[in-house]
């Protein structure tokens, strides 16, 4: 037999303890053996030598003493877990086929019997492995390991959103164009998780395994697309004004410069609020993301804001400036009016949903001038407006495959009505001069979204009776979504968390009714997102035209 090291004399003085005879393993070849909640494998090879480890294969649990022991090619001793082919060298401890590592145990053999030491590995290292480990699930998205690797970080002592801090900083160099919806869904994802603390612990867990998987699914195969370098003096003009230049190198200087001068992201976020209002950018995502990294900075910490405010600035510099395409062209000439019209005498009566309901984008811009001295009054008009068009949503436009590009909308897009209102609340509250602009975005949603309603779609069904009970179940739901694309449940989510905190926000507002009705018929909804004959006959018909 291969020598091995023996226990010390005083087998107390150190962690071994002996499991096994080495003559009766030496006769089976393999043995399981439980020490406390440990079951653990020990083979004896061809070579005379014996091993330890654990016997749950760390791809899906199935007892690696039911696998086969083979020779690699340099001679390690390889092990092979018969359900799904991984290889795992006990003598290295590496993983040659598969995708996480195999817990080994240090063995010593002396008279006659199998010593090995169970202890747990030093917290430390166990939560730099996991944290290792997690990295390199991402390459390959695998989700099942990223729960467990999260699962062990916090096993081993430590905060399981050190997982979420590590993966901000390991993708957001390599988002293209800046803020995705992972990290705008992250802060709805906490605070659902915050919201069910402590109910289950698989509900601890899997907003985090949500976060994570999509932050891997947006960086996938991205490689890094640096910051530009550099520092510079803040001040609050200079970086409005590189933004609207779109000088992303010039706009991060001036960022770093705010945070090295010890200014904290809100100190800023007025700022950034404003050149995410300036246009009618990408569609409401610029408010929506200045937001939500606010919020995501709260929940994890400073430590996490630079990388945050780089990503948010990268996405406001390359945002698509909406108001300046055809459709929404008179969005500037409404906003110019504003300041006189609001200065005017307000109409007799308050703005209402039904007054917005059905009006184009130029019929609900100017119908908003109106009302330009109401503003709560016009909020509660709109949001309620986008509320009925989220409830009406005419499905039938979402399955055609024979429409033109410019009516390739779906559910996703009404979703937005909701979520971009909850953004102008909040955003607008703090910061008063921006309500023009946020009002006046909010009917550009409704105008927009008019022609893809079905007027005579029946809401009685999807009426909420008990909104706090729709929202516990909801919520659960959500935990469980079943949806494939994290694109879609992160609308879900949002959408969600949205209409809550607009209901708690006013929950005797007109437009409540409305607001969880639209989100119950939609978050019950088929959602169809593959459009194989839609873009074949729209690429034809492009094709058609370039000559």
């Amino acid at each position: 037999m291969a020598a091995q090291t023996h226990p010390s004399k005083d087998a107390a003085a150190d962690a071994f303890v002996s499991v096994a005879d080495l003559a009766k393993l030496r006769q089976r070849g393999v043995m399981v053996i439980k020490h406390e909640r440990k079951q653990i494998a020990l083979f004896h090879d061809t070579d005379g030598k014996v091993h330890a480890c654990n016997n749950r294969c760390p791809h899906e649990g199935f007892p690696l003493s039911e696998g086969a022991l083979s020779r690699g090619a340099d001679g390690a001793c390889v092990l092979t877990c018969n359900w799904h082919n991984w290889k795992f060298d006990l003598d290295g401890g590496e993983t040659l086929v598969g995708g996480d590592r195999l817990r080994r145990y240090p063995v010593r053999v002396a008279d006659g019997k199998v010593w090995l030491d169970p202890s747990d590995l030093p917290a430390e290292e166990r939560a730099a492995a996991a944290l290792a480990a997690l990295a390199d699930s991402f390459p390959d998205h695998e989700t099942d390991r990223m729960a467990r690797e999260i699962a062990r970080l916090s096993r081993a002592g430590r905060d399981p959103l050190e997982a979420l801090r590590a993966a901000i900083g390991w993708t957001h160099d390599r988002l293209e164009f800046g803020t995705s919806h992972a990290y705008a869904a992250a802060a709805d994802w906490l605070s659902l998780r915050a919201w069910k603390a402590g109910a289950d612990p698989a509900l601890d867990l899997s907003p985090l395994v949500e976060v994570v998987g999509h932050m891997a699914w947006d960086s996938l195969r991205h490689n890094a697309y640096p910051y530009p370098p550099g520092r510079a003096p803040y001040a609050a003009e200079a970086l409005a004004a590189a933004i609207e230049a779109e000088d992303e190198a010039t706009a991060c200087a001036l960022a770093r410069g705010a945070l090295s001068e010890g200014q904290s992201y809100a100190d800023l976020e007025g700022t950034l609020a404003a050149c995410a209002l300036a246009h009618y950018a990408d569609f409401g995502h610029a408010a929506i993301y200045t937001l939500k990294t606010g919020q995501l900075i709260a929940r994890l910490g400073p430590e996490v804001t630079e990388p945050l405010l780089l990503a948010l600035i990268r996405s406001l510099v390359y945002a698509r400036r909406e108001d300046l395409i055809p459709e929404f062209k008179d969005y500037g000439r409404v906003l110019a009016a504003w300041g006189k019209a609001e200065g005017t005498a307000a109409r007799p009566s308050s703005p209402r949903a039904g007054d917005f309901v059905g009006l184009g984008v130029r019929g609900a811009l100017e119908r908003c001038l109106d009302f330009a001295g109401d503003r709560q009054g016009l909020y509660d008009a709109l949001l309620g407006a986008a509320a009925w068009n989220l409830l009406h949503f005419d499905r039938a436009v979402e399955a055609r495959n024979d429409a033109p590009v410019s009516d390739n909308v779906g559910w996703l897009d009404f979703t937005h009505g909701i979520t971009f209102a909850n953004a102008v609340r909040q955003l607008c509250t703090r910061y008063p001069t921006l309500w023009p602009q946020g009002l006046l975005q909010m009917a550009c949603f409704v105008g927009r979204n008019a022609a893809y309603v079905d007027k005579g779609l029946n809401g009685g069904p999807w009426q909420v009776e008990d909104p706090t009970a729709f929202f516990d179940a909801a919520a659960m739901n959500l935990f469980d979504h079943g949806q494939f694309e994290y694109i879609v449940a992160a609308h879900q989510l949002k959408t969600f968390m949205a209409a809550r905190e607009e209901v708690l926000n006013a929950p005797n507002a007109p437009w409540v009714s409305n607001v969880l009705a639209g989100v119950n018929r939609f978050l019950n909804s088929p959602i169809k997102r593959r459009f194989g004959l839609r873009t074949a006959r729209q690429s034809l018909d492009f094709v058609a035209r370039e000559d």
